[in-house]
């Protein structure tokens, strides 16, 4: 196979970030170079499973967060991210395949993770509050106070709500400080699942200035900020020398193949009686990256689904609706 045919573009006046994109290195016959998969999330996941409080999933319901609850964890596959990755193009925001470009849309965010898309922006800097301030902050959202080395500017370290939430007086007290314990909910949501960054273990506390009041924060468009935040992690992942990415890769993943891809759905559905959208967790036969590649490479137009959703159908219908009641009233066609 022409490798340069296949990844290097054809115009460059138009695709001109060619000599620092990562797929540059496969032209050089660069060919098992994989990406990490930064997450954080585990321990989120855990002590859903063993505290889930119906007020902590009322709340996740009530902000439109549920959706991502319910399609709880997935095993990534880097092999997979990884050839997706090489095929992004960050001057168009498409994947290019050999049979033309697709990309990931709010449709996907809101039909797999049913997030609200409409609203205000979540968008905003903070860099006037001192440490101290965050401290007092966080003990008034967050029903604790983390130690001063925890933060990093408006970032705060993950591990320190791990404790904290995992705590004997914090699991013993929730239905008294249900409201504190369902805002830490939200926030590791965001910053854990919805919009992990590469280091994988600080959240911004941006979102915690978005989550202050629950009622206020449906106001906003989650499912927009995830897919700003994973089109600015794909766009870092692509240049050389990058050796993970952040995001929901979760969606990145689903997405892209799960949904998408006839012929590895076909795979999937051999393994599983039925396969469910956002929650299918069966590795790639082979997990080799080289694999993958060429059955992107060689995939033809007929074997891509250009509109994977109808919004006619009454499943895609009543699975969005499971995931949020209000989807019907607000959904995209």
């Amino acid at each position: 196979m022409n490798r340069r045919a296949v990844y290097g573009p054809r115009d460059g006046t138009v695709l001109s970030q060619q000599t620092q994109h990562r797929s540059d290195d496969i032209l050089d016959g660069d060919l098992d170079d994989v990406l990490k998969a930064r997450r954080a999330d585990g321990a989120f996941w855990s002590h859903f499973q063993q505290h889930n409080l119906p007020v902590r999933v009322q709340i996740l319901n009530e902000i439109e967060f549920y959706g991502v609850y319910r399609c709880g964890r997935l095993v990534y596959d880097c092999h997979l991210i990884t050839a997706l990755v090489e095929r992004w193009r960050s001057e168009t925001h498409t994947f290019h395949f050999r049979v033309g470009e697709a990309t990931i849309t709010l449709q996907d965010v809101q039909i797999i993770w049913a997030l609200p898309i409409d609203g205000e922006p979540v968008t905003g800097l903070d860099l006037d509050r001192t440490t101290i301030e965050w401290q007092d902050y966080c003990l008034t959202y967050l029903g604790f106070r983390p130690a001063a080395i925890a933060f990093k500017g408006s970032t705060a370290n993950s591990c320190n709500y791990i404790a904290h939430s995992t705590s004997r007086n914090y699991v013993r007290h929730t239905a008294r400080n249900c409201g504190t314990v369902c805002t830490c909910s939200c926030v590791a949501s965001v910053g854990w699942v919805m919009c992990p960054d590469s280091s994988g273990n600080l959240i911004p506390l941006l979102y915690l200035t978005k989550l202050e009041d629950i009622v206020e924060a449906r106001n906003y468009s989650w499912g927009s900020a995830v897919l700003a935040f994973l089109y600015r992690e794909l766009y870092n992942a692509t240049n050389k020398g990058k050796a993970a990415i952040g995001g929901a890769l979760q969606l990145l993943q689903n997405v892209c193949i799960w949904v998408k891809s006839k012929q590895i759905i076909i795979v999937c559905s051999q393994q599983h009686h039925m396969v469910q959208l956002g929650t299918v967790s069966t590795p790639l036969p082979g997990q080799y990256v080289r694999v993958i590649r060429d059955i992107l490479d060689e995939m033809q137009s007929d074997q891509f689904i250009w509109q994977p959703y109808d919004l006619d159908s009454d499943v895609i219908m009543a699975y969005a609706a499971d995931f949020n009641p209000s989807y019907g009233d607000h959904h995209v066609r």
